[in-house]
């Protein structure tokens, strides 16, 4: 589409169709129908007593915001629908006599849950009103109905202040001595609909429109309008939803559930979206409207209530809640209204539900023979298992802190998990702090649509008010954010940013915790614990998963803990074991610190003596250049035999720690391969940094023979965050080093497999170490599979030179240990230059692991570690990248190096073994792509192992 369009628009759309009446349409029209628009279709076919109506299309919200405005004829369709619509109902719109009126709604092809508008009660004006109050024989429904309807007009089609005629409600009530809205009477309200027509006047400039034919084509582009609201941009965002699907609007004529204790309205749920239970659960008002329940500005009463007030129509709701469930072999998420003793149903879709409830559904639907196996592996989105793994409270976290008071109330369970974090009011503040690198907790009377961002970033959400269909409910329970509801024991005063409980108050910035799997609201920051294994129907839905991937998944651990972990997730191997993480234990941390310091003379020394050695080959002993060089070896031996003797027996200290290291992660994932990276960052990272030891210097230098308690003081305070060690000398000597090895541009300075061609020892000490710990797992019966990976190859020459290391060390190994363990020898890729000359490389290397982090950082020019706090967010914000490439995986520039990497490396080695190692193997899209390529494997953290077994499934099918 574009912005030229001419007068034949409908040219454009399927079937040249701008508008569907409901019975000419039906669920497989989706695209053009929107998700609502299709559903009341679909249920108008099936016979269910749905209100008569018709929908505008998606394709003409999009020529709507092509053109920006509406396109020529649309209006003319539209009021031609509406008369046809009064026909069917025998009704006049816009009239006094029996006046029709309307609903005006929005309607995504992917449901986003109060991200649009809608407009109730439209064509009512001051004349229509009478007839409603005649026509129902209830002048204060009537009323009540009109001043809604100036309110949500005045709001969704004028953008007027919405908090502006809620203060006109409440100072009404304050003046005629009523506290709730229902006791306000219909000349209460007579006055209420003229205030709010002055207001109407004085904040738009013009009367409210009387015409109901205009307020239609208003609401009709209102709703238009709507799709690119804030709100809905950012859900579409978090939800990677396109931007050019359009909504369609739905026109259909209005039920009432407020016309008395006859009447009412609510949301059904087909299975409890919590828990998966096949069970019937929702939100239901007696004598209320569907925005009251939605809203989330009434609590409603559980749906089973239903059946004690209208034992028969609740009746009738379940023979249609399962005729739907079994009709969409899906989980229904329905509304309905009850208008004086009649059920209609107003809307089905697919329901959103919990992580846990996700699965549950979909193993329970194959066990009755709804879906099949394949379409329950599909049905589970891979990012859903993510918040299957939320933290949680432990029982004796929880009991001690109830002990000490500090279970302060207890709400509706509406998404599970536990948070903790400081206490927000506003959306705005909840993103400001978050970006501050605060972890937040949203506390509301209700959200809105409008704190969709609020939300985005919340680790939690707390609302005093509403209930499990509410807003705050669906979307948190959507993103898998920790959610309570409802929790009326919570006074929120937003003025003051302050909440009391009982006693107790609490304010922003203060820290509470929730569980959104008890309802619980708790006071402070309470420990968090991280789920270590998965529910049955969890394993049951990834053995199906692992039936039909053909990606292997493995783990990055560092830690037995870590491997055994990732065992339990499903990993079938390591992809990626970081030995850098090994040297930062306080353990072993001083012995490194030591090594570096005296690394690079005894290095050097040593590689200087040798070539003097190997200068004296096939040299006469009697000549004169025999006898010099003899004596400059022997100078230089005495020169570097004690740092390099030392050097030595500081790498032996390391040796066995090293071994014991490797030997608990080989054993954890015995029978399974695990890669090993062999030193990767630079040296300068393991020692203390520069600008903390210079000011230890120089508080040091500043005292020193001026205050002699005050040195000692200093020194004291030093040595318990240095060691007993330290001493100015130390750590002048320390600080030399640490300047000597300050680099411009470290991470492309001396680290990679630069470390091991200059610093050979500390590979040669991994690598005996990696093979000595396999030697004594096989020789105990344990199957050890080490893969040695060699980091950041950029030519063939540093891989041969790197592997002729690696062999001799091993064949010693093996010389001395008396048997041969199965190994291999790869590179991690993740220099571009690596991907050209990938042919090369392959016929000396076992393996490829493609490092994307580094691929990613060396493709773009990016730094990893700045980009996320500088620029990255504005280039996304101005979409000169769709998406963070550090995330998913980059298909046009790094991809595209990846998979020359992969097709030549497999031209010059037929059984080169392929896989990924960076973050970005368990993120489905990126699995996706790396099951495109061909690749043997995906490697990530051990909690997102399951992720990556969905992931590689769906690609699997997806691709088949």
């Amino acid at each position: 589409m574009t912005q030229t369009l001419s007068q034949d628009w409908k040219k454009e759309l399927t079937d040249q169709k701008a508008t569907y009446a409901f019975e000419e349409g039906g669920a497989k029209m989706k695209n053009i129908l929107g998700g609502k628009g299709a559903n009341l279709s679909e249920m108008t076919s099936l016979g269910f007593p749905v209100p008569p109506g018709f929908v505008v299309t998606t394709e003409v919200c999009n020529v709507y915001s092509a053109l920006g405005k509406m396109p020529d004829g649309l209006g003319d369709e539209v009021l031609q629908r509406t008369e046809e619509l009064a026909k069917k109902m025998d009704k006049k719109f816009g009239s006094s006599d029996s006046p029709l009126l309307l609903s005006v709604r929005s309607g995504a092809r992917i449901s986003m849950p109060g991200m649009m508008d809608t407009v109730l009660n439209l064509g009512l004006n001051d004349e229509a009103v009478k007839g409603l109050a005649k026509e129902s024989g209830d002048e204060r429904f009537a009323y009540d109905a009109y001043r809604r309807f100036i309110q949500m007009f005045s709001d969704v089609v004028m953008g007027l202040p919405k908090h502006e005629f809620e203060h006109l409600i409440a100072d009404k009530k304050k003046e005629v001595g009523v506290v709730f809205d229902k006791d306000l009477t219909a000349e209460h309200l007579k006055a209420l609909v003229d205030d709010f027509k002055d207001k109407f006047r004085k904040e738009a400039g013009r009367e409210f429109p009387t015409d109901a034919k205009e307020q239609l084509l208003l609401a009709v582009e209102a709703v238009f309008k709507s799709w690119n609201n804030p709100r809905a941009m950012v859900y579409r965002e978090k939800e990677r939803i396109p931007h050019d699907l359009g909504t369609a609007v739905n026109v259909q004529a209005m039920v009432f559930g407020n016309m008395g204790d006859g009447s009412g309205t609510g949301v059904a749920f087909t299975r409890d979206y919590n828990t998966g239970e096949k069970k019937p659960v929702g939100d239901f008002l007696i004598n209320a409207q569907g925005e009251d329940v939605v809203a989330g500005i009434r609590t409603p009463q559980p749906l089973q209530e239903m059946e004690n007030v209208f034992p028969e129509l609740w009746k009738e709701l379940q023979d249609i809640s399962t005729k739907l469930e079994n009709h969409y072999t899906d989980m229904q998420d329905m509304e309905f209204t009850v208008e004086k003793g009649k059920l209609f149903m107003l809307q089905t879709r697919t329901g959103k539900r919990t992580a846990q409830s996700a699965v549950k559904i979909a193993v329970d639907m194959v066990e009755e023979g709804l879906i099949d196996e394949k379409t329950a592996v599909m049905r589970i989105a891979p990012e859903q298992l993510d918040k299957l793994l939320h933290p949680y409270i432990p029982e004796d976290v929880k009991k001690k802190a109830d002990s000490e008071g500090k279970l302060l109330a207890k709400g509706t369970n509406a998404s599970p998990g536990a948070a903790t974090g400081i206490v927000v009011f506003e959306a705005n503040d909840a993103v400001h702090k978050a970006h501050e690198g605060h972890q937040v907790i949203l506390v509301r009377p209700e959200t809105t649509p409008d704190d969709a961002h609020g939300m985005a970033v919340a680790k939690g959400i707390l609302t005093s008010t509403g209930g499990p269909s509410s807003h705050a409910a669906l979307v948190a329970r959507g993103w898998g954010i920790p959610c309570i509801v409802g929790c009326e024991a919570l006074k929120i005063d937003l003025a003051k940013k302050k909440v009391t409980v009982g006693d107790v108050t609490f304010g922003e910035g203060d820290k509470i915790t929730i569980d959104g799997g008890t309802g619980e609201v708790l006071l402070g920051e309470l420990e968090l614990h991280e789920p270590t294994d998965l529910s049955p129907e969890t394993k049951t839905i990834l053995g199906w998963a692992d039936q039909y991937r053909k990606l292997g998944v493995y783990a990055n651990a560092d830690t037995p803990t870590d491997a055994q972990r990732a065992r339990n997730f499903g990993a079938e191997g390591i992809g990626l074991c970081r030995t850098e993480h090994m040297f930062m234990e306080k353990d072993r941390l001083p012995i490194v610190q030591e090594m570096i310091m005296i690394a690079s003379a005894a290095e050097s020394g040593h590689r200087e003596l040798t070539k003097l050695e190997d200068s004296l080959k096939g040299v006469n002993k009697e000549s004169r250049q025999h006898r010099d060089t003899s004596e400059q070896i022997a100078k230089l031996k005495a020169k570097v035999e004690k740092p390099w003797n030392k050097y030595n027996d500081l790498l032996g200290k390391l040796l066995p720690i090293q071994r014991g290291d490797f030997s608990g992660i080989l054993e954890a994932m015995k029978g399974q391969w695990v890669i090993i990276r062999l030193l990767d960052p630079p040296l300068h990272e393991f020692l203390p940094a520069f600008g903390d030891l210079l000011v230890d210097v120089t508080r040091l230098k500043t005292l020193q023979g001026v205050d002699s308690g005050a040195y000692d003081k200093a020194l004291s305070e030093i040595k318990a965050r240095r060691g007993d060690d330290a001493t100015l000398e130390q750590l002048e000597e320390l600080l030399e080093k640490v300047e000597s090895m300050k680099e411009s541009n470290p991470m492309l300075g001396q680290r990679f497999c630069r470390l091991g061609i200059v610093f050979p020892e500390i590979y040669k000490m991994q690598v005996r170490a990696i093979m000595e710990a396999a030697s004594e797992l096989q020789k105990k019966g344990i199957d050890a599979k080490p893969e040695i990976m060699i980091p950041g190859i950029g030519s063939v020459e540093e891989m041969k030179l790197c592997r002729a290391q690696a062999e001799a060390v091993i064949a010693e190994v093996e010389k001395e240990q008396g048997l041969k363990v199965e190994h291999k020898i790869g590179t991690m890729i993740e220099l571009p230059r690596a991907t050209t000359v990938a042919g090369e490389l392959s016929q000396v290397a076992d393996f490829f692991s493609f490092g994307t982090n580094d691929l990613t950082q060396t493709t773009y020019g990016y730094s990893r570690d700045d980009a996320a706090g500088t620029f990255m967010p504005v280039y996304l914000e101005k979409e000169v990248l769709k998406r963070d490439p550090f995330q998913v995986v980059d298909r046009k520039g790094v991809g595209r190096l990846m998979k020359m990497a992969v097709t030549e490396g497999r031209e010059s080695n037929e059984g080169l073994e392929v896989g990924i190692c960076g973050e970005h193997g368990g993120e489905p899209e990126s699995v996706d792509f790396c099951h495109s390529l061909g690749l043997n494997y995906v490697s990530c953290s051990p909690f997102r192992v399951p992720i990556a077994r969905l992931a590689a499934a769906h690609a699997a099918i997806n691709q088949a």
